[in-house]
């Protein structure tokens, strides 16, 4: 990728950054007005394993609907591989191991779940910065002892 500090091109640490930063955004559950930057304004889409978003207004009720679901959210990157596309596009491939807490009434406790996630990301340079415009679940593992995400 090109070098740092040129803003007409998409660099892989800027990347890297926006994954860091996205993922540091799920885990406070920052206001959806702080999350909606990381994302491209139009032609967004988003596969996860319950169903698939487009676009912001799609993106407002998932993110609104996780909000709620879990709790004590924390996502540590396990790696980023940045492949360019184009100087202003890249495709991304990203590991992450998530760990949270849901709970469901009238159950007396919370359940604690673990996964191994792989993703897939499309991030372009838009409006001088990096933005995700397509990601993809590919695979959510749950790690050893922890139920699956159907099970919780």
């Amino acid at each position: 990728m090109p070098a740092a500090g040129d803003p007409r091109v998409l660099t892989a640490s800027a990347v890297e950054r926006t994954v860091t930063d996205w993922y540091a955004a799920l885990d406070r559950h920052a206001p959806v007005e702080e999350v909606l930057p990381h994302l491209v304004p139009r032609g967004l889409v988003m596969h996860f394993p319950e169903g698939t978003v487009r676009g912001l207004r799609g993106f407002r009720t998932w993110y609104r609907t996780v909000c709620r679901l879990f709790f004590d959210e924390a996502h540590r990157v396990d790696a980023v591989t940045v492949r360019p596309v184009t100087p202003l596009s890249a495709e991304v491939e990203v590991a992450v191991t998530w760990t949270t807490r849901t709970w469901r009434p009238p159950a007396a406790q919370s359940r604690t779940l673990s996964f191994d996630a792989r993703q897939s990301w499309s991030v372009v340079l838009h409006d001088g910065r990096p933005r995700i415009r397509t990601y993809t679940v590919d695979a959510l593992t749950p790690r050893p002892g922890y139920p699956a995400l159907a099970d919780a």
